[in-house]
């Protein structure tokens, strides 16, 4: 069991607190972007090691995009509303006004976009893997990669849509890890599917009933 656990170490760790991290997105919770810091540091580490170049050069990126998104869901370019609206009980914001950015849908011409940035990339990611290192799941890797970079974006930018692009990742990721022998962060992904599908719905709720913050 000890020796279990010591190979294993990372892999539990990064489970635990990307459970923790998916709950506090399916929440629109602040506090989802110092867990993902945390996570994606470990995760550098963990990646490198199972020789999924792909997912550790992401880790990199997704620190960024931590950085980016709590700044980004804290200091929102513009107000869709005129007058401030109340901070909810349990809001992660202080009191006073709330400048949380609103969940928001994304707009079409954004989405064609990404849609063809996210062709490009696992192109391109795809093409350095199979040139440049000895990975056996160039394909595979690379999508979940490619998805991820413009999921994240997605995220930070509070758009309803971005869980359509993590149940896809997620779906991937999680066969992807069983056959590199990943089998916490496996079960895992396979778990964040059911998460993302409800987080979804729960978004789509807030915005009905304009609760978007």
């Amino acid at each position: 069991m000890t020796d279990f656990l010591t190979a294993h170490w990372l892999d539990i760790t990064t489970t635990v607190l990307g459970l923790a991290y998916i709950l506090l997105e399916y929440k629109a919770s602040l506090w989802m972007w110092a867990v993902g810091f945390a996570m994606q540091a470990l995760g550098i580490v963990l990646y490198y090691q199972k020789g999924l170049y792909a997912d550790c050069g992401m880790e990199f990126y997704y620190l960024a995009m931590t950085m980016y998104g709590w700044w980004r869901w804290t200091h929102p370019k513009t107000k869709t509303h005129s007058q401030p609206l109340p901070v909810r009980e349990g809001s992660d914001y202080s009191q006073g006004e709330n400048t949380a950015m609103d969940i928001t849908h994304l707009p079409f011409r954004e989405g064609l976009g990404v849609g063809l940035l996210a062709l490009f990339l696992w192109a391109a990611i795809y093409w350095l893997l199979v040139t440049f290192t000895n990975s056996n799941v160039p394909l595979a890797d690379s999508f979940t990669t490619a998805l991820s970079i413009v999921g994240i974006w997605a995220l930070a930018h509070k758009y309803l849509e971005q869980w359509f692009i993590w149940i896809a990742v997620d779906v991937v990721t999680s066969v992807l890890y069983f056959y590199k022998d990943i089998p916490f962060k496996a079960s895992l992904y396979a778990l964040y599917v059911v998460i993302a599908i409800f987080g979804y719905l729960k978004w789509r709720r807030l915005i009905r009933s304009g609760s978007t913050r």
